[in-house]
């Protein structure tokens, strides 16, 4: 079975498509290919409110280029999901209707908690080596972080807040909300301790891969502050020429990797293990968990 998702978030849009494999007991997920858009949509919806017309034009032919590649992959099912930008841009539904109109894709601007709920639809638990005890699911974006307790394959809690990479380098983080994450943090880890976090996200794979921590093993905490002293021993322009980051990574993973550390320290945790899954790869989750009753 092959399926499609289209995750349109505040500092790129990527189109994932996937294979999945049903021939054993439990389905096998191939991801093809993973095509990424550096358009920063949050760089206008946080200082504007609105998404501007030069990249308003570049996300439409972004995605009818996408439509081109789902027409020739042809997957049984595909879909497209927006995020904080999107959510707060006043034209996004205008945005929506045009792409709809060029091509005829149909993109849903989810909510924070769709977010999250779509994100642990990975189901990372089952990947885990200990399952004994809660997780702290921690997903830094663009525009928001997603953060979501669960134990096995139950939610203990879950929260979206407006603090992400791209509105910390436009200033637009408030003390008010920061205060709120970390008083969120304090209150639900009090009640059901994690044994450790799972990060995700481009900057903290980014981070892992830095670290060189092995495949399958947490990340320390001392670890991650090395790899952001790291980095931020680097100018912007040092970090793209000399460590060899894209520019659109190059300037968010310092604020992104603060969100991360943040969120650890007050949620008292050492490490945090990074699996590589995110919101594209929750959807395609949920379209087969809407298709596999078709192939039982």
């Amino acid at each position: 079975m092959k399926f499609a998702a289209i995750d349109i978030g505040s500092n790129a849009m990527r189109l994932l498509l996937y294979r999945v494999d049903t021939s054993g007991e439990e389905p096998v997920y191939e991801k093809v290919s993973n095509i990424r858009m550096p358009i920063r949509l949050g760089e206008d919806a946080f200082v504007h409110g609105k998404i501007l017309e030069e990249k308003s034009e570049k996300f439409v032919k972004s995605m009818i280029g996408f439509k081109y590649l789902l027409d020739a992959y042809e997957p049984i099912d595909f879909m497209a999901y927006a995020t904080s930008a999107m959510r707060e841009a006043e034209n996004s539904q205008e945005i929506v209707d045009k792409v709809r109109d060029e091509c005829g894709l149909k993109i849903d601007v989810i909510s924070g908690r769709k977010e999250a709920k779509t994100i642990y639809s990975n189901r990372i638990e089952k990947i885990l080596e200990n399952h004994d005890g809660p997780y702290l699911h921690i997903d830094v974006g663009g525009g928001s972080t997603e953060l979501i307790l669960f134990n096995r394959d139950k939610v203990l809690a879950s929260r979206s807040f407006n603090i992400g990479a791209i509105r910390m380098i436009q200033g637009l983080v408030s003390k008010k909300e920061c205060n709120k994450m970390q008083e969120w943090l304090v209150s639900v880890t009090a009640k059901d301790q994690p044994v450790s976090a799972i990060g995700s996200g481009g900057n903290i794979n980014k981070m892992f891969k830095l670290s060189n921590t092995k495949n399958g093993n947490p990340l320390n905490y001392k670890e991650m502050q090395k790899v952001y002293s790291y980095l931020n021993g680097y100018s912007l322009e040092q970090r793209i020429a000399k460590l060899g980051l894209r520019p659109d990574r190059a300037d968010i993973i310092i604020p992104a990797s603060q969100i991360y550390m943040s969120v650890m320290k007050w949620a008292n945790l050492d490490t945090i293990y990074v699996p590589r899954l995110g919101l594209g790869d929750g959807m395609i989750h949920l379209l087969y968990e809407k298709h596999k009753k078709k192939f039982v």
